[in-house]
């Protein structure tokens, strides 16, 4: 079985966890198989927006339980499918084009860390989230100590990780964890329609918007607005900034990337 399927069309990569018989747990073949797609869309200038979803009812569950308790070395397999997950994670966190993550169903431990190092986040009505790392006697992996008290703040992410509360989609919406909840019949279509509007959007720019919230949080203000200088200035210069200025002017619709 292919675990994660990998496509390529019309400006859109799409990543699939393909492991629906275990709920999309992470096991080192999982993890290892996600992590070489991800950095297999690198350097591709087809790929201008990525969906990140899972084959069947669950989007992940977290780390695979039952193969850690047959390890004979626990410890030591689980830091060789945390390495593997964790490059995975950067991989998709260094991409240039935007990241969304779809989810249905249950997203868990790893699968927070899945859904933390997306720009966006489509969820089901009906989803629901939780860190669930001590509740069986672990600690977080997966960026969730990175990405989330950036995203929801230090006080409800050390709730959510110290209590694991079990969060609706609305609820996950509301602190900043989801961007979006649609109801379940309509995710697919949703999550199409936003893939469609990214990949036909300009990609430099929306490159350099990933890059400057990425390095907000450890640069001065001087520095920022430095980087905001850098940034807008060569994108007025590009063809999709041009094109997208004499479209505004114009009053017609741009065609970014032509």
């Amino acid at each position: 079985m292919t675990l994660v399927l990998s496509d390529v069309a019309g400006g859109v990569a799409r990543l699939t966890l393909n492991r629906p018989q275990a709920g999309n747990a992470l096991d080192p073949e999982l993890a290892a198989a996600l992590a070489d797609a991800a950095e297999g869309l690198h350097g591709r200038d087809d790929v201008r927006v990525v969906l990140l979803g899972a084959a069947g009812p669950m989007f992940c569950v977290g780390g695979d339980l039952g193969f850690m308790a047959q390890a004979p070395d626990p410890g030591a397999a689980v830091h060789a499918l945390a390495t593997d997950f964790h490059r995975a994670i950067e991989a998709l966190a260094a991409l240039p084009a935007p990241v969304v993550t779809v989810v249905r169903g249950v997203a868990a431990g790893g699968g927070l860390g899945l859904i933390t190092v997306a720009d966006l986040v489509l969820a089901g009505s009906s989803a629901r989230f939780t860190m669930a790392y001590t509740a069986a006697g672990l600690s977080p992996d997966g960026g969730t100590t990175f990405f989330l008290p950036r995203l929801v703040g230090h006080r409800r992410a050390a709730e959510l990780a110290l209590l694991n509360e079990r969060l609706s989609a609305d609820a996950a919406r509301e602190i900043g964890l989801v961007s979006r909840v649609v109801a379940d019949d309509d995710l697919e279509a949703e999550a199409d329609a936003l893939a469609a509007r990214l990949a036909a959007g300009p990609a430099d720019a929306y490159a350099a918007v990933k890059r400057l919230l990425r390095a907000s949080g450890a640069a001065t203000l001087g520095e920022q607005l430095a980087a905001e200088a850098d940034a807008i200035a060569a994108n007025a210069g590009s063809p999709d900034g041009r094109e997208g200025v004499a479209a505004f002017l114009e009053k017609r619709a741009p065609a970014f990337g032509a």
